[in-house]
């Protein structure tokens, strides 16, 4: 009995040395672990790639080596291209053909822009629907140039359209002015083409040149004499001409 009061004296004096003991006893035991089991998963690790590497050894022997890619063909004496269709289509007709094109979308620009004149401020509803109804009308004689030109065989090269000049065209006949000029300078244009395609002062081209004639030249001509008519009647009537003379666009 005496033996036990001492043993638990000792402990009581002592207690806190003894959980520090068997703190740090504990500590080393789970670090020794944690060694033990890193080192495990290294020898693992390396008898995995050492096995890796035997068999892709082994099977590269057993392997057949891969068959080598054919030389190409030796170059025949021909190296030129083969000529693209329709290359008989000279160049020169191609791009006088593309000028016309992006001329005729400026006009239809131009046109569009036009028919401000419906804006509140200025309601003249039959002067803007004149110009409306003649912006898709230029727009389609460009069309029907880029299909003539993709029929041949040839190229087209778009560029950019022009803003025009101004946004406001201030009065009714000088707006119609404007537009007679543009067609003239249109019409001029087509002419120049038409001459290039001739027999005797041009490329000899018939097709292009009835293409033109057909489609082109009366309606023009037409055009022109309209657009002339509508800037005399402007110098006479001024303010009545909307309503009396373009009363008929209202309905095309």
């Amino acid at each position: 009995m005496f033996f036990l009061k001492c043993v638990y004296n000792i402990y009581e004096r002592n207690k806190q040395i003894i959980y520090i003991f068997l703190a740090v006893l504990i500590s080393l035991r789970q670090s020794a672990l944690r060694k033990k089991s890193v080192l495990a998963r290294r020898s693992s690790r390396v008898a995995a790639v050492s096995c890796f590497n035997s068999a892709w050894t082994t099977g590269a022997q057993s392997r057949p080596s891969a068959p080598t890619a054919p030389s190409p063909p030796k170059a025949t004496a021909r190296t030129t291209a083969p000529p693209r269709r329709g290359q008989s289509h000279q160049q020169d007709l191609e791009a006088a053909v593309t000028r016309q094109v992006n001329l005729e979308l400026y006009a239809s620009h131009v046109c569009l822009s036009m028919s401000y004149f419906d804006r509140e401020d200025v309601a003249l509803k039959k002067f803007a629907r004149y110009f409306l109804h003649q912006s898709p009308e230029e727009r389609e004689h460009a069309e029907k140039l880029m299909e003539l030109q993709n029929q041949r065989g040839g190229r087209i090269f778009l560029q950019d359209i022009q803003k025009p000049d101004r946004d406001d065209w201030e009065s009714k006949r000088y707006a119609m002015e404007c537009a007679l000029h543009l067609e003239k300078s249109v019409n001029q244009s087509l002419l120049e083409l038409h001459k290039l395609s001739t027999p005797n002062t041009g490329k000899n081209d018939p097709h292009l040149c009835d293409f033109l004639e057909t489609h082109y030249v009366n309606e023009q001509v037409k055009s022109i004499k309209e657009l002339g008519d509508h800037v005399t009647n402007l110098r006479k009537m001024g303010c009545l001409f909307d309503k009396h003379t373009l009363g008929d666009s209202d309905n095309s």
